[in-house]
């Protein structure tokens, strides 16, 4: 893999943790709430105007345009595995912006995604 394979995937890697992070932070700022049909269109809207799920969203449409152009430089079987990194960035970060939980078999598990995506990065 070159190095512009794979700073594409890398990039896409980064942009779509970066979604779900902000998406979390969307729906922290938002709250709990429940969809019923009396709600969905005031819910709806607090979603789609939360600048944190905004932002998410556009971070999606920016990972699916690198993604696409990841794929048409690598096979399948290499540049998917990759988005794994993805749950260890997103582990660490989450642990640090919302308090969330890094038990040692949490840790034990990352450590194991971390072999196996180098592992597949190596093949």
């Amino acid at each position: 893999m070159n190095a512009i394979s794979f700073s594409l995937i890398l990039a896409g890697v980064l942009l779509n943790a970066a979604a779900q992070l902000l998406l979390k932070a969307g729906t922290n700022a938002v709250g709990h709430f429940e969809f019923h049909a009396d709600n969905i269109l005031p819910v709806g809207l607090k979603l789609a105007f939360q600048p944190y799920i905004m932002s998410g969203m556009a971070c999606y449409a920016v990972s699916l345009v690198v993604w696409i152009m990841a794929l048409s430089r690598v096979p399948v079987s290499i540049a998917y595995p990759m988005l794994s990194i993805g749950y260890v960035i997103n582990a660490f970060i989450a642990w640090q912006w919302f308090g969330e939980a890094l038990a040692a078999q949490k840790l034990l598990g990352i450590g194991f995604i971390v072999v196996g995506v180098v592992l597949v990065a190596r093949s």
